[in-house]
């Protein structure tokens, strides 16, 4: 079974974030503080794991957490910052969300932008290997996803309640179709 936390401080919050690689929607991060004695099997990477099983586990690990929050930049903020500084912001907005003060932040990836006050740690792969980043990686897709379903109603032609945004040929035929909408990120290669 995954430890809790990297570092076993009562406090340290998990990061990840979802769609950094989509040509539309906006990137959303999560940051989760979970309790020393968390279980939830099967808790991993939420790529690994079924849509099904992501609600799941989501709804576990918001019923149980010390302290979760999502938070999102949106296609505007991706253009004008790039999508590297947007991801940072996205798990910002994250933290500031938490209604406390972590101690540590374990932040799936190699690279970050430190938080003010807070120290980090960048664990390439952390989804895979700590339960508080597998945690935030669950909640950023599935709050994500969530969000691209919503916006699918609006703009059908893109198929974004399967593809989420990410750079499929159905999605990339629609644009070609039908242009780019607003959600589009226009300094994405979007054909």
């Amino acid at each position: 079974m995954l430890p809790v936390s990297l570092t076993h401080q009562p406090l340290e919050a998990g990061l990840d974030e979802a769609g950094r690689g989509c040509l539309a929607g906006p990137v959303f991060a999560a940051a989760v503080v979970l309790p020393p004695d968390f279980v939830a099997p099967g808790l991993t990477d939420s790529k690994l794991l079924s849509p099904k099983r992501r609600e799941q586990l989501r709804d576990v690990i918001c019923r149980n957490a010390v302290a979760w929050a999502v938070a999102e930049a949106s296609p505007e903020e991706i253009a004008s910052i790039n999508i590297a500084q947007a991801s940072y912001l996205a798990m910002h907005r994250a933290v500031a969300a938490l209604g406390l003060q972590p101690t540590h932040l374990a932040v799936d990836g190699n690279r970050f932008r430190a938080y003010p006050g807070i120290q980090h740690s960048c664990i390439v792969k952390g989804d895979a290997k700590f339960l508080n980043i597998a945690a935030a990686s669950v909640l950023a897709k599935t709050f994500r996803d969530e969000r691209m379903g919503q916006l699918a109603a609006e703009f059908p032609h893109y198929g974004w309640q399967q593809n989420a945004g990410y750079p499929t040929s159905q999605h990339r035929e629609a644009i070609r179709a039908h242009g780019p909408t607003v959600h589009h990120r226009m300094g994405f290669r979007l054909l």
